[in-house]
């Protein structure tokens, strides 16, 4: 049982940091994203082809996963998504599952359909084992270097959020842009800011989770659902809610899936639906908005 909420906890985390960028250009730019596992895919074969054709470190390419994911965040929001940041969502959500479906036509036409495999160094393998026999905690290597991780992403997250200039103008120009640029604050700068580390975000989500997932063209659309779960259940107002549900979620599907496999996704989605009837605007919402 602890094994399984530590599975659980590793699987939830690495849920959040592949879908906090997306509560973040939904809660923050008002603007529905649903390529944003693209993104995570371009992470993780970066990853991959940096392991396996440059031989480099496993830890530098977590890295520069992430600023290859940020920087094709950064062109793709210059050059197409600026300009339907005004149009209905309904607009949004045609252009981005467009996007989903030319990057995964993409990737199996130049990598193939094929799963890609992830050679993680020595040190991530094998596992810690903690208590006896009738109560035993056994933490994986790579999932407790997940968590880590994820940890250390959420507090840097929330500290650059709330406690930054480029926080608090960022909810500046979120409350209103006419008046931020107003005062002297570049929105465009603001938002392809924004826009450009949630990309970056779901590309180290993907390098992390190439190994724990797995990897191939369908990446996006296998998970598109869980990342929508994530920031529905959670809220898209503040980062705990999303945090809280992505934990949620991941305790849930991992034991799910382990006691009743044949009913791991039906109790994901149960979980799903009572907490949106409980809580139809998240988990957590911004004083003034009804619960």
């Amino acid at each position: 049982m602890l094994t399984i909420l530590f599975d659980g906890l590793a699987y939830g985390m690495l849920l959040f940091v592949l879908a906090v960028g997306l509560s973040v250009t939904m809660g923050l730019m008002n603007f529905i994203n649903l390529a944003h596992g693209a993104f995570a895919m371009v992470g993780g074969y970066t990853t991959v082809l940096l392991l396996q054709r440059a031989d480099m470190p496993f830890l530098l390419c977590l890295p520069i996963a992430f600023l290859v994911a940020a920087a094709l965040g950064a062109v793709l929001e210059g050059t197409l998504y600026r300009r339907l940041y005004r149009r209905t969502h309904l607009d949004q959500v045609l252009f981005s599952i467009g996007l989903v479906f030319m990057a995964v036509a993409g990737f199996d036409y130049y990598f193939g359909s094929s799963p890609q495999n992830v050679q993680l160094p020595d040190w991530l393998l094998g596992r810690i084992e903690i208590g006896t026999d009738g109560a035993t905690l056994a933490m994986g290597h790579y999932r407790l270097f997940i968590i880590v991780v994820c940890a250390a992403v959420t507090l840097a997250l929330q500290w650059m959020l709330t406690s930054t200039r480029f926080g608090s103008r960022l909810r500046a120009a979120v409350d209103d842009q006419r008046v931020a640029a107003g005062l002297g604050i570049n929105v465009n700068v603001v938002f392809l800011s924004t826009f450009a580390v949630g990309s970056g975000l779901a590309g180290l989500g993907g390098a992390l989770g190439a190994e724990v997932l797995g990897l191939d063209p369908t990446f996006p659309l296998k998970f598109m659902v869980y990342f929508l779960i994530v920031v529905a259940v959670g809220g898209t107002s503040s980062i705990t809610g999303p945090l809280l549900a992505a934990l949620l979620l991941g305790v849930a599907d991992v034991a799910g899936k382990y006691y009743i496999p044949k009913m791991g996704a039906f109790i994901v989605y149960a979980l799903m639906i009572a907490l949106l009837l409980w809580r139809p605007n998240g988990l957590f919402v911004r004083q003034g908005r009804s619960a």
